[in-house]
């Protein structure tokens, strides 16, 4: 199983994967006739407790996926947290952790007082909303005005 490290989003290693994270998007993005807009996140956003971003580690230690919780504005009046940048390695996909680091996220989530969870993808990435609608996320109106998205969700936590 992997090991999810707290580690600040402007960290050289999540640098590293924020960037190979921007980098698959783009490349396999076609939804927006000016293709997909890189937008780095602000380190304070995944400052505790307004969120936490996780550094991914297989089992010899290597750093191969992110994901992170921010803290946005409530939605519903539920005290409400955003997953962001969650990937993984092409070489580490297809192990089912994936389920692990969205379980995770919304636990540290949770640790910071959330009641609603949301995210919102792109429609080239199918395999990113089946592990969503199975996580238990349903699809909701647009929370935001991000040009990368075609598809938003969100889920309560109990």
């Amino acid at each position: 199983m992997p090991s999810f490290i707290p580690t600040p989003s402007d960290d050289p290693v999540s640098e590293r994967l924020l960037t190979a994270y921007f980098t698959s998007r783009a490349l396999g993005f076609t939804t927006h006739p000016d293709g997909y807009r890189i937008t780095h996140p602000d380190p304070a956003w995944f400052t505790p407790p307004a969120g936490v971003f996780l550094v991914v580690e297989d089992d010899d230690g290597r750093p191969v996926g992110c994901g992170g919780v921010r803290r946005i504005d409530d939605i519903d009046e539920a005290t409400t947290y955003e997953i962001k940048h969650l990937w993984l390695d092409p070489e580490t996909r297809g192990r089912g952790w994936s389920r692990p680091l969205m379980t995770e996220l919304e636990q540290q989530a949770r640790g910071f007082g959330a009641e609603l969870m949301v995210l919102d993808t792109n429609e080239s990435l199918t395999a990113a909303q089946h592990l969503y609608r199975s996580s238990g996320y349903e699809e909701t109106t647009a929370y935001n005005l991000n040009k990368n998205a075609t598809h938003w969700f969100r889920k309560r936590l109990d």
